[in-house]
């Protein structure tokens, strides 16, 4: 066996060159980033959360679960506030030299919230969860690649189909906490975790409120606040109004067009860091006009992209390039031309297409991101001069996930990204894949990222990757304009170590177990 880790973690340094976590304060005042204090209730206003929220981590999809599913339970590994990967619920791990088979060895001592102790077959049960036919987890292309487990005494084998050198950051997936088992199933449904927080109430797209587990492996090092209210505050001058009022010690999703001005408030500190957050406008291409490659390429080139990063992100971002992997990234194609607006070339590939021009409705709202009806307003405004009506339809906030998104022919969505390349390709891209919002099928791109998956060679993986890249870009059904930066603001009464996550909002989402009050 080649060991790859023991105790302490990779580095994401060489598998996200120039994406270490990171964040500039704007502000009269900085954080208080003393050594963390113990006690207190922490108040969280989230812009997400809506009422068809449950605890089953595998329909998990919004900042509000995310945070949830961080706080109450554990995972096998956890990417930390620097990037780099550590030992959760896992102490350490070891691979074959093929990278085809992993084994796991459990922190001895784990217990769940009710005080039973963690096992294999908690393990097991868990990711079975995600595993099979019949399941309706959005995991389920990144653990289909699990042939096998077996339990060891405290050690899981896992057993691949293929090799994967980037499996230890698959397990670290939102989706994927270790719950118990009870019957051989996973007992998602008490909310018992063995994480840092135990749950108290769950209303749905209203609240959560947890608790302290003094019980907790590292209870010494993270989990501060004794009590945690997280209330789903979608609407954003709400939000804004409750964090200066002082209601609430945090918010997230800020309106980027005034977060100067929110700056300028005494006691207000507000942060960005930089990841691979990005939106995006998702096109059915199984459904006319989006099934023809020349219609969704017209679109692409009649989305203003600059103005897009200026008038919505304020700066706060980066173009996108019609794929979902970011600069930082250690495979992202450095060669693949930036997509620029250019309305003749969209006029072109109409004419490609047999039309002269072409109607569609983008349905948005500000649940899948800030300033997302303005987005469709500006692409509308942008794409009548290359020759498409886009008509710009507001959805409700509440619901988006579940009635809009994934249902309607052509959306606007937001995507935190993935620590991976294949990660995030298997999750929304590969054929048939649950999340697969652009409903695109490739059978080069699915052949070669099974092939990427196993080579172990890094130059001719960054190969495939590029090409993965470059296929997503020309053929994908997904316009992606913007990589957005994490902006949020927090209460000068927050503290936290300065070095911010970068693979979710709000530190990772796991500012319930790293932030405290100072």
């Amino acid at each position: 066996m080649t060991q790859l880790i023991k105790g302490s973690g990779i580095t994401r340094r060489g598998l996200m060159q120039g994406a270490a976590a990171g964040a500039m304060v704007l502000g009269a005042g900085l954080p208080a980033y003393a050594a963390p204090k113990k006690g207190g209730t922490m108040r969280m206003g989230k812009a997400h959360g809506q009422t068809t929220d449950t605890l089953n981590p595998a329909t998990w999809e919004n900042g509000f679960t995310i945070a949830m599913g961080f706080g109450i339970h554990g995972y096998l590994t956890e990417v930390a506030s620097d990037g780099s990967l550590v030992p959760n619920v896992a102490e350490s791990w070891e691979a074959s030299a093929d990278a085809k088979e992993w084994t796991f060895k459990l922190r001895s001592g784990l217990t769940f919230h009710d005080g039973k102790s963690v096992t294999g077959e908690d393990v097991v049960a868990s990711i079975n969860h995600h595993r099979g036919k019949d399941t309706v987890s959005a995991a389920k292309p990144i653990v289909e690649p699990i042939s096998e487990m077996v339990v060891d005494g405290d050690k899981i084998i896992f057993k691949l189909n293929g090799g994967n050198a980037d499996f230890p950051f698959i397990l670290s997936d939102y989706h994927l906490p270790i719950v118990p088992a009870k019957d051989g199933k996973a007992d998602w449904a008490s909310g018992n975790g063995c994480g840092t927080y135990s749950l108290v109430e769950f209303t749905p797209g209203v609240i959560a409120r947890f608790k302290k587990n003094p019980n907790h492996w590292d209870a010494d090092n993270r989990g501060w606040f004794d009590e945690i209210e997280m209330l789903a505050i979608v609407d954003q001058n709400a939000r804004t109004t409750a964090l200066v009022s002082g209601d609430v010690h945090a918010i997230d999703r800020l309106d980027l067009k005034t977060a100067g001005l929110m700056a300028r408030n005494p006691g207000v500190n507000i942060q960005q860091v930089s990841g691979t957050q990005h939106y995006t406008f998702a096109m059915n291409s199984q459904q006319a006009p989006y099934d023809n490659v020349d219609v969704r390429l017209a679109l692409k080139y009649s989305v203003n992209r600059q103005e897009l990063v200026d008038k919505i992100l304020f700066g706060y971002g980066a173009l996108g390039n019609d794929h979902p992997i970011g600069a930082g990234q250690r495979f992202f194609n450095t060669e693949l031309a930036q997509r620029e607006y250019d309305p003749e070339k969209a006029k072109f590939h109409l004419k490609k297409a047999g039309v002269d021009s072409v109607q569609v409705s983008l349905s948005a709202s500000d649940a899948a991101f800030g300033g997302a009806v303005d987005a469709a307003v500006l692409f509308q405004a942008s794409a009548k001069g290359a020759g498409v009506e886009l008509t710009p339809v507001r959805e409700p906030s509440d619901g988006y996930w579940s009635d809009v998104w994934m249902k309607k022919p052509f959306t606007a969505v937001y995507w935190s990204g993935r620590p991976v390349e294949d990660q995030m390709f298997a999750t929304a891209y590969k054929c048939g894949a649950d999340w697969n919002d652009g409903f695109w099928c490739n059978e080069r791109f699915d052949k070669i990222m099974v092939e990427a998956r196993a080579e172990l060679d890094e130059t001719k993986r960054r190969d495939m990757y590029w090409e993965m890249q470059q296929l997503v870009n020309e053929d994908g059904g997904i316009i992606i304009p913007m990589f957005a930066s994490y902006v949020f603001a927090l209460s000068d009464k927050v503290g936290n170590s300065g070095t911010l996550g970068s693979n979710w909002d709000l530190d990772g989402e796991r500012w319930m177990e790293r932030w405290w009050l100072a």
